[in-house]
């Protein structure tokens, strides 16, 4: 039976806080109003940003590149080659077909992507390019003709390497706004920014709420909570390297969960003794040590079919197995956003640079969603074609049939028409002749 070695403070259930909700119902009807006025104004209000346009021109953007280390530019490409990469695998195993199921019957599927989509890559405190590469890139893959793409200043400056992600990946258009604001206008529309269909990207809990509450007049990618890590260890495992990437993600803010499941007590023990020592001079323990404290938990197993068992309970965004033979939680695991196997694997790698998406579910949705991607960006649309007389006079009397069995008169006739001129025979229900 699982012990507890780490307890964290009670789960709380994935509600908005009312306030948020407010806040942003009342951005969201307040930009529905007043359009570009109203986003300005709030622009000013949340970022002290009030540029002639939002909108960064071709020539702005290449002189905000120009201005990034190359270094810098050579990462961002290699990155954006390996999302790349991995995105066209996806797409290639999406495959149209058309099927003759019945003689003279013809269905089929195409896969026919999103005509415009929003991209919002966070800023906030730090500049987050991996999330360009992420939803702009995988969108372009699924051929999105046009990709708008917002970022907020950071404290008032142009986050210049956020945006030579955003071009490089390939954004039709990029906006420097943030925020509810920025999903209001991307999500609706105004007189300077003409609306999309489908929003993706991660933000904060307002960011959060506006995609909540604008779902069903555009499309979303998913609903995400903090980011969340589990690592399942056993005694081969390197209880430094496992403190190491708890607090990777615990960094992502006070509220991130980071939890260890272990078959090895002694395991267990040595890696809270790591985190406390690395937490001590950590430049981000002022979000990383709170997360910890509060949300980080460490479960010792009997086994390891018992700690997957209980990671599974979890549904984890990110899972990092650090065992003698990590491919067995293909095999045995079912809930999780994604697997991170082996030691030389590591859940970072998947938020910067392996290639997989990071936009990923948490707060237990793993159990019924994956996290973005190509897919995401496609709309699986069918099509049927009846082509033989015989065939489209047999199926209207099946369908007259099946259809007077639920009282639906109508969808019944439009079957009987079908039967009664293909075969050239009379209506029972009307005098129109075919006979």
């Amino acid at each position: 039976m699982a012990t507890q070695v780490k307890s964290a403070l009670p789960a709380e259930r994935a509600v908005t806080d009312p306030a948020v909700a407010a806040t942003v119902t009342g951005i969201l009807d307040d930009v529905g109003r007043r359009g570009d006025a109203a986003i300005r104004e709030y622009s000013e209000k949340f970022d002290k940003w009030s540029p002639e346009s939002f909108r960064l021109s071709a020539e702005q953007v290449a002189e905000i590149v120009a201005t990034v280390p190359e270094q810098v530019i050579e990462d961002i490409r290699f990155v954006q080659d390996q999302v790349r990469r991995f995105a066209q695998h996806q797409r290639d195993s999406l495959t149209d077909f058309e099927v003759e199921t019945l003689p003279g019957v013809f269905l089929g599927q195409k896969q026919v992507p999103v005509a415009a989509v929003g991209a919002y890559v966070p800023g906030g405190r730090y500049p987050l390019t991996a999330s360009a590469h992420m939803t702009i890139v995988t969108a372009k893959v699924a051929g999105v003709p046009r990709v708008v793409a917002c970022t907020p200043p950071i404290r008032g400056e142009i986050p210049s390497a956020t945006v030579a992600a955003m071009a490089m990946a390939g954004a039709d258009e990029i906006y420097l706004l943030g925020g509810v604001q920025a999903m209001a206008a991307m999500a609706l529309g105004t007189a300077s920014i003409q609306k999309v269909d489908l929003i993706a990207g991660p933000g904060n809990a307002y960011v959060a709420e506006a995609k909540r509450q604008l779902f069903g007049q555009v499309g979303i990618d998913l609903f995400a909570g903090p980011t969340e890590i589990l690592v399942i260890a056993d005694d081969d495992a390197d209880p430094f390297v496992v403190a190491v990437d708890l607090l990777s993600q615990a960094e992502h803010g006070p509220d991130s969960p980071a939890v260890l499941v272990t078959t090895s007590s002694s395991l267990a023990e040595r890696v809270i003794e790591h985190v406390d020592e690395i937490l001590v001079d950590m430049p981000t323990r002022d979000m990383a040590g709170p997360a910890w404290r509060d949300h980080g938990q460490v479960i010792v197993t009997e086994g390891l079919d018992e700690a997957y068992a209980v990671a599974d309970s979890f549904a984890s965004e990110h899972v990092e197995v650090l065992t003698r033979e990590p491919r067995l939680a293909l095999e045995k695991m079912q809930h999780y956003g994604a697997l991170f196997l082996g030691e030389g694997t590591c859940v970072s790698y998947g938020d910067k640079v392996i290639g997989t998406n990071h936009v990923l579910p948490t707060r237990g949705n793993a159990r019924f969603t994956g996290g973005l991607w190509v897919g995401k960006y496609l709309r699986t649309v069918t099509y049927q074609e009846v082509v033989t007389h015989e065939a489209s006079a047999m199926l209207g009397d099946v369908c007259g049939r099946a259809a007077r069995v639920e009282l639906f008169e109508g969808h019944a006739r439009s079957g009987d028409v079908r039967a009664a001129k293909y075969r050239g025979t009379s209506l029972p229900w009307s005098e129109h002749k075919y006979a």
